[in-house]
């Protein structure tokens, strides 16, 4: 065998060698994607997403906060109060009496429920109860029998349910006269009581 023979041989040979090595290469498989990827996603699973919302169903809005209660009644509930105080008309005592009689129980009880239900939702909100008498008498004795008579109305009142704490009395004694003749029925329409509202402001 003479040389060129040899060098084909050779030639042939690493020909063979190097397409072997190449289709080996091309055989090999592409390593898989990184696992960090394709578990990033479980990593979210902490913060849940809202369920999307069906079909036909708007999307609720958030319920909004309750606005505190006011310790006050609205101007429309005064002016409710104002009417019942109105109704319930002044109730009317003896001579020289303190004790309520059956009228002025009756006048006293008149719309007094209805009173007590708006009151009792308004605790800041607080009623005057006036005692008032004739003109017989010194001033001293009729300050303190107006007192009484206040007293004792305010005393029906809280049987009713109407909160102490709502209810005031004062007592003006003979400085206040609805009536100014000197007769029975002009006096009688002077020893009473009466109930207002006390001036307030939110």
């Amino acid at each position: 065998m003479n040389h060129p023979e040899k060098r084909t041989i050779i030639t042939v040979a690493a020909v063979a060698m190097l397409a072997a090595g190449c289709s080996k290469k091309v055989a090999v498989a592409p390593p898989p994607a990184p696992a960090v990827k394709a578990t990033a996603p479980a990593a979210v699973t902490s913060r849940p997403t809202p369920a999307p919302a069906r079909a036909g169903e708007a999307a609720r809005p958030a319920a909004p906060t309750p606005a505190p209660a006011s310790r006050y009644p609205s101007a429309a509930t005064r002016a409710r109060i104002d009417q019942l105080l109105a109704k319930i008309e002044d109730a009317y005592f003896d001579y020289d009496k303190s004790s309520l009689r059956p009228d002025a129980l009756h006048a006293l009880q008149a719309d007094s429920t209805e009173l007590r239900d708006i009151l009792k939702d308004y605790p800041n909100y607080k009623l005057t109860i006036e005692g008032h008498c004739d003109e017989r008498g010194s001033a001293e004795y009729n300050m303190a029998l107006g007192q009484a008579r206040a007293e004792a109305a305010k005393t029906y009142l809280v049987q009713v349910g109407i909160p102490s704490q709502q209810l005031g009395v004062v007592t003006y004694g003979k400085e206040k006269p609805v009536c100014n003749d000197s007769t029975e029925s002009c006096w009688q329409k002077n020893r009473r009581i009466h109930i207002v509202a006390n001036a307030t402001s939110e």
